[in-house]
């Protein structure tokens, strides 16, 4: 989740209406959304099936994805009102790579006609529930709040089922993981469009800042509920 109000303060800059404002807001978000989500596949397509990835994601490897995904996430939320606008963008972009390198054992995982249809699910579900978020005029901070709370829940339960490999308790996070991130889906939404159209207008830098903050929260949104979804549904090779 990203507070925008808190990292940016109020806008109070003029660069036009506030319908060109929020166009040019949606623009960012979806379209570096939709990029990193193309990136990140198409990374971690190349990764599974050139044999990359049993070079890569054995041994120390995968922690070291693992830890840089944490990294580089955390660094752009702190540094987004300080970093030049590229470094954030290529940031946002290297994120997307390293995510696609540990996306990569989906393929190793599950049967690629199954991961197709699951993704397919997933662009259906996060649009309809991002559309939703976004037009709808029922505040929706009591769902991020509550969302965001049973999301370290889940995060803990995840740690607990390491040492248990419980395949019951595998399926309940799974499907919480589904609701939790339909929550979040709808909340981060509604977030990026109440900031591109609050009163008064930003500048064309704050416009970008909140942009990719914006596609950071929504693609985490993506990543997550599919992933979720294809526990439950995906078939494993």
């Amino acid at each position: 989740m990203v507070d925008f109000e808190k990292e940016f303060g109020r806008p109070d800059y003029a660069v036009g209406s506030r319908q060109v404002q929020l166009a040019a807001t949606f623009k960012i978000v979806y379209g570096w959304m939709c990029a990193g989500l193309a990136l990140s596949g198409l990374v971690a397509w190349y990764t599974a099936t050139s044999g990359l990835g049993e070079k890569i994601l054995t041994g120390p490897g995968l922690w070291v994805c693992l830890i840089g995904e944490l990294v580089l996430v955390f660094a752009l939320s702190a540094g987004i009102r300080k970093l030049p606008i590229a470094v954030a963008y290529l940031m946002f972009a290297a994120y997307a790579v390293v995510n696609g390198l540990t996306l990569s054992l989906v393929f190793y995982v599950y049967e690629l006609a199954s991961i197709t249809r699951v993704f397919f699910i997933t662009a259906a579900m996060f649009g309809g529930l991002a559309v939703w978020g976004t037009i709808t005029k029922e505040d929706l901070s009591g769902i991020g709040s509550v969302c965001g709370m049973a999301l370290w829940g889940i995060i803990i339960a995840c740690v607990v089922n390491l040492f248990l490999h419980a395949a019951m308790l595998d399926w309940i996070i799974s499907f919480a993981g589904v609701l939790v991130f339909s929550g979040l889906t709808m909340y981060d939404a509604q977030k990026v469009k109440n900031w591109a159209a609050a009163e008064g207008t930003m500048d064309g830098e704050t416009v970008h800042r909140v942009g990719i903050m914006g596609a950071l929260a929504l693609y985490l949104d993506f990543v997550n509920l599919f992933l979720n979804l294809l526990r439950l549904l995906g078939n494993r090779r």
